[in-house]
């Protein structure tokens, strides 16, 4: 090319070439799936954000989930595992990248959620979820039995029925959906409810807990694979019974719960006893007591008159007779300690005479008056000096006060003033003060902003909203012409040649 023409190509900013490159990658594709294996996966960032990529055999492509999708995510990205992405790509000027916007993440096959699977449950060994000393007993007969499952299938009928024929007890339920997006934190959010039912509260606080749910594929039971759901099983106060699918499913709540039933039927037979077994045992124990108890009083008897027999007539002749001499001295022994007694009460009467007594009684008269003046010449000094105490404080009290008032005029005049900044600065960035500088805002029927012409299809209804109102339109069929960007003189001579896009 000649230099005359190289000298006059447009020149772009950086900014400016790459926005014009991020708009043709969206344009082209706006979104996408993409397969491939999660690397480089440490988790969210400080802000939420997750950052990864994902690889094949020959390429690599930077992955980003926002925060917010993130959290909503049933299938989180492990490190090796092998995913379908769908999401848009974009690039990031900041280092100019491509990458892909990730909306949904999905394991690529069974083979995947297996080995996702594995890798669970390796992990929440490890930390001894599943360890048999953290498993309680189940009680023998609970008086309340919590259900978590959905409440319009066949398998809570079945808990019932079977309840019902063997032991009838109190069922509490706990509506929730046992497949989906939010079936994990359902389920979870159930387990931990029952366990905070407080003793004695309106609602009765179950003795056991059942996890129930029909059969299904791996996908459907996926729920009951999930961290919250296996780590709330785990850490529940309250014996907890896993009954989800047929007898060949096994989920990971299964290892962490404190039973695992093959079926939900098999979980109301494991929860409660039959009724009609334990009265017939009873009846069966009680009799046997009862021969018992029969035969030992028989053989007592029996020893009874053996020992009486064998007791000689006379045993009681000697202790009689000690009992006659002891009465026959009793009576003098009565007067003796009664004189005894009348002498020592003469000797301490003699001691009591009136004239003794008026005199203690005038010696104690004396030494209360002195008390009694000392009392009150202490209360009068004391109350003075209470007085003058509660003198101080009230001036300082009065200080405290006045500067708290100052503190607090201060205080309100620096917020009113932060405030008022504020909404000057609110002011500023709202897009009204762009409209009011002659500027428009165009909205499809919906009321949702339209940022490119592209959005725009022939026949589509539109507002445009000015600074001083609304006006309605109707977009026509066709696309005016582009208008070509606005060439920049060159450095080192004239010319209006520009270049055309790169794409």
């Amino acid at each position: 090319m000649a230099q005359a023409a190289l000298q006059n190509i447009v020149e772009w900013t950086v900014s400016e070439l790459s926005a014009a490159l991020k708009r043709t990658v969206e344009d082209a594709y706006g979104y996408v799936r993409v397969r491939g294996e999660v690397s480089g996966f440490k988790g969210p960032s400080p802000s939420g954000h997750v950052y990864f990529r994902l690889k094949d055999d020959r390429a690599v492509l930077d992955a980003v989930i926002w925060k917010g999708v993130y959290g909503r995510m049933r299938v989180k990205p492990e490190e090796g595992l092998d995913v379908v992405a769908s999401g848009k790509l974009t690039t990031f000027a900041g280092s100019s990248k491509y990458q892909i916007v990730i909306d949904t993440l999905e394991p690529a096959g069974i083979g995947a959620l297996m080995k996702l699977l594995e890798e669970r449950k390796k992990k929440l060994a490890a930390e001894g979820l599943f360890d048999e000393a953290r498993k309680q007993l189940l009680p023998f007969i609970p008086e309340v039995i919590g259900v978590v499952t959905s409440p319009t299938g066949a398998v809570i009928r079945d808990i019932l029925h079977r309840l019902q024929d063997r032991f009838p007890r109190r069922v509490l339920v706990w509506p929730v959906r046992v497949q989906g997006e939010t079936s994990a934190a359902e389920v979870a959010a159930a387990i931990e409810g029952f366990n905070a039912l407080p003793e004695g509260g309106p609602l009765p606080r179950p003795d056991l807990i059942i996890v129930a749910r029909g059969g299904g594929s791996l996908e459907d039971l996926w729920s009951f694979n999930e961290e919250i759901v296996v780590r709330a099983a785990a850490n529940s106060l309250l014996p907890l019974i896993s009954a989800v699918g047929h007898e060949t499913d096994v989920t990971l709540i299964d290892f962490a719960a404190d039973r695992r039933a093959p079926t939900p039927t098999a979980a109301a037979e494991l929860a409660v006893p039959v009724r009609g077994e334990l009265l017939s045992t009873l009846a069966s124990l009680g009799a046997r007591m009862l021969g018992c108890w029969q035969r030992n009083m028989e053989g007592r008897r029996r020893e009874l008159a053996m020992l009486a027999r064998a007791l000689p007539k006379d045993i009681l002749a000697g202790p009689r007779q000690q009992f006659d001499a002891l009465a026959e001295r009793l009576p003098r022994a009565l007067r003796a300690n009664a004189q005894i007694h009348h002498t020592q009460y003469s000797r301490v009467a003699g001691r009591l005479a009136p004239r003794l007594l008026s005199g203690q009684i005038e010696r104690r008269r004396e030494r209360f008056a002195v008390l009694q003046h000392r009392l009150k010449t202490s209360l009068l000094a004391n109350a003075q000096a209470h007085r003058a105490r509660l003198a101080r404080d009230g001036d300082r009290i009065a200080g405290y006060g006045e500067r708290a008032r100052r503190a607090v005029r201060g205080l309100l005049a620096r917020h009113a003033a932060r405030v008022e900044r504020a909404e000057r600065l609110l002011a500023a960035f709202s897009y009204r003060e762009v409209l009011k500088r002659g500027f428009a805002l165009v909205r499809d029927g919906e009321g949702r902003p339209l940022r490119a012409a592209a959005a725009v299809a022939g026949g589509m209804q539109l507002d445009i909203e000015f600074a001083d109102g609304h006006v309605g339109a109707v977009a026509d069929g066709e696309s005016g012409p582009q208008p070509a960007p606005r060439a920049r003189p060159g450095r080192r001579g004239g010319g209006s040649g520009g270049q055309g896009s790169l794409f």
